[in-house]
């Protein structure tokens, strides 16, 4: 469907919608609209009036594969074939890995918003939740805008400038969407803030992917410079989008993050110095508790748990405690884990936990994306297509019991 089809279908649509919600009768008569996507009710994870849970798939390539490729419509094709095999919802990259490929938002909006408009569609067709994540790879805005990572942490920088812009123009086109679930700022920045050998983790210099030649101290990241690109971002949606929910994109803190930050050293965290950190990693108003959640091949667990069940117990006491619904927004389980029935073991670890600790929101990595067919790719048509049976079996489940308080 064309950019300007789609667009005047969603005219229409918000026109009907008015008149259906009240603007044709008495103030007093109107019923308030029933908030779209997901929201926080009272720390409860709400969709359409009810208590929500499920578990969805990392779309890594969903609109990516449009926006280098137009002519490319299959991630459409298996986004359909998601929404008819059980699993409700992705997350997605919303916009390019690097600047090069971002720079058709600036070059040609138009094309841009034309080819995110499919997706949308799509979504809306058969009946799919998306969670964009806008600002996904955590160098692109600032190599965009030519300036440093610590670009971040200014708020009066052009970094931040794009961030409220982009945020705005996505926010008040795609907000009248029942597709749209929930909106992400970006992919994992607290695993790069205050490392005691940032200087070794600066990121990757690809001039002809639109980089700078070089990188300088200016580049290693502090959690306060992310803040406060955070709070550009999330007090953006929340002038056009008041209820659906925010959600950091965070992993869960490195189990020497409070240690990286006070001490630059690596000791490990206590319990309480590992919630301190998932907090900060997660403010206000964030509304979610988001993590990204792996096995550890040394068994190393933050906060001091010992397995897959501790940690995930752990994560829910602190969602708990801060009001704010736990989203393991990744999770998964590698090929190099194993033979095919040990994968499946892990994996069902994972989806025990879950539903131990009533979960409310998880989803896994990743579906049909071809670059890591080695190691994580979930396809309905490869060797680990039983994990799509099992999510899809997991959400069935959920449907039919009540949550616990």
């Amino acid at each position: 469907m064309s950019g300007d089809k789609l667009s005047r279908r969603r005219f229409m649509q918000t026109v009907a919608g008015g008149l259906l919600t009240g603007l044709s009768v008495p103030p007093s008569q109107a019923v308030a609209a029933m908030p779209k996507g997901l929201y926080v009710e009272h720390g409860t994870l709400m969709r359409a009036g009810h208590l929500y849970r499920g578990i969805g798939a990392n779309y890594f390539d969903l609109f990516y594969r449009l926006l280098k490729n137009p002519g490319d419509s299959s991630s459409l094709t298996n986004l359909r074939r998601l929404a008819q095999h059980g699993i409700p919802f992705v997350r997605f990259m919303c916009g390019g890995f690097w600047p090069s490929e971002q720079s058709l938002y600036l070059k040609k909006p138009a094309e841009f918003f034309a080819r995110l408009d499919w997706v949308v569609d799509a979504a809306e067709r058969c009946g799919m939740g998306l969670i964009p994540s806008l600002f996904w790879n955590v160098s692109t805005v600032p190599d965009l805008m030519g300036e440093p990572m610590q670009a971040y942490g200014d708020p009066k920088s052009r970094t931040n400038a794009y961030i409220r812009r982009f945020t705005r123009q996505v926010v008040t086109r795609y907000r009248n969407s029942e597709a749209i679930w929930g909106w992400e700022f970006g992919n994992e920045y607290n695993l790069v803030a205050d490392l005691p050998n940032a200087s070794e983790h600066r990121p990757p210099v690809a001039p002809n992917l639109g980089t700078p030649a070089s990188r300088s101290a200016r580049d290693e990241l502090h959690w306060n410079d992310i803040q406060v690109a955070l709070h550009a971002f999330a007090t953006t949606v929340r002038q056009y989008d008041p209820q659906r929910i925010l959600l950091t994109g965070n992993a869960v803190p490195r189990p020497s993050a409070y240690h990286n930050l006070h001490n630059h050293t690596w000791q490990l965290d206590t319990v309480d110095q590992f919630e301190t950190i998932l907090r900060r990693d997660n403010p206000s108003p964030i509304d979610t508790l988001c993590v990204h959640l792996y096995p550890d091949p040394k068994n190393i667990y933050p906060g001091g748990a010992k397995n897959l069940q501790e940690i995930v117990g752990l994560l829910r006491e602190v969602a708990k405690k801060t009001g704010k619904p736990l989203v393991i927004e990744e999770f998964g389980v590698s090929r190099q884990e194993g033979t095919l029935d040990q994968q499946r073991a892990r994996f069902q670890e994972f989806l025990d936990a879950f539903s131990r600790y009533d979960v409310p929101l998880a989803a896994f990595w990743v579906f049909d994306f071809a670059a890591q067919d080695a190691d994580w790719n979930v396809t309905f048509d490869n060797d680990r297509a039983f994990m799509l049976q099992m999510v899809a079996e997991t959400n069935r489940t959920w449907t039919t019991s009540v949550p616990r308080s």
